[in-house]
């Protein structure tokens, strides 16, 4: 599937004229706040062509989100199998990244519930996962009203991260096949 719509979104697969405000959004420290730090041009396009990858070889990923509004590019929201090892992996994982300008107005949430519908409905899914660090309030809260359920006792340490790293620890959040909200 190629695109995703909602009231407000359409989720689809990238273009090249995405890259560039994606790089910009990669280099917001707002946006990069709970990450190691903020990407350059050359970093966010290497993700572009990672994100695009993934959908070639698994035919899900995160899509680009677009405001149907104005018909320009807002972020992404979407589907990742993680590249790390942890308890919980193999697994798929449910992300979003906007721009500060949209945040606030339920568009993540919006576009993660269209997602969930079809990670379960046409990926066929039986559960997503979802992970941040516990400080990252507004994509826990997004989170919760996906109904993901948060079990302390699954927290961990981010393999990717050294030991010491204050943005090691990060917080798991679950959603099974019929539990979203």
């Amino acid at each position: 599937m190629s695109r995703i719509e909602t009231d407000r979104l359409f989720l689809r697969r990238w273009r090249d004229p995405d890259r560039e405000p994606f790089a910009r959004l990669n280099r917001d420290r707002r946006v990069m706040e709970f990450f190691p730090g903020p990407l350059s041009a050359e970093q966010s396009d290497a993700l572009v062509d990672r994100i695009e990858a993934h959908f070639d070889q698994h035919g899900f990923g995160l899509w680009a989100a677009e405001s149907r509004a104005a018909g320009d590019f807002i972020g992404f929201i979407g589907l990742a199998i993680p590249r790390f090892e942890a308890a919980f992996t193999p697994c798929v994982e449910i992300g979003w990244r906007l721009d500060p300008a949209h945040w606030g107005k339920g568009l993540a949430t919006e576009g993660a519930q269209a997602v969930v519908r079809h990670a379960f409905d046409v990926v066929g899914l039986d559960e997503i996962v979802s992970l941040t660090v516990p400080g990252n309030v507004r994509s826990r809260r997004v989170m919760e009203k996906l109904g993901m359920t948060h079990d302390p006792k699954e927290d961990f340490d981010h393999p990717i991260l050294p030991p010491g790293h204050p943005l090691r620890r990060h917080v798991l959040y679950r959603l099974k096949r019929g539990g979203m909200n």
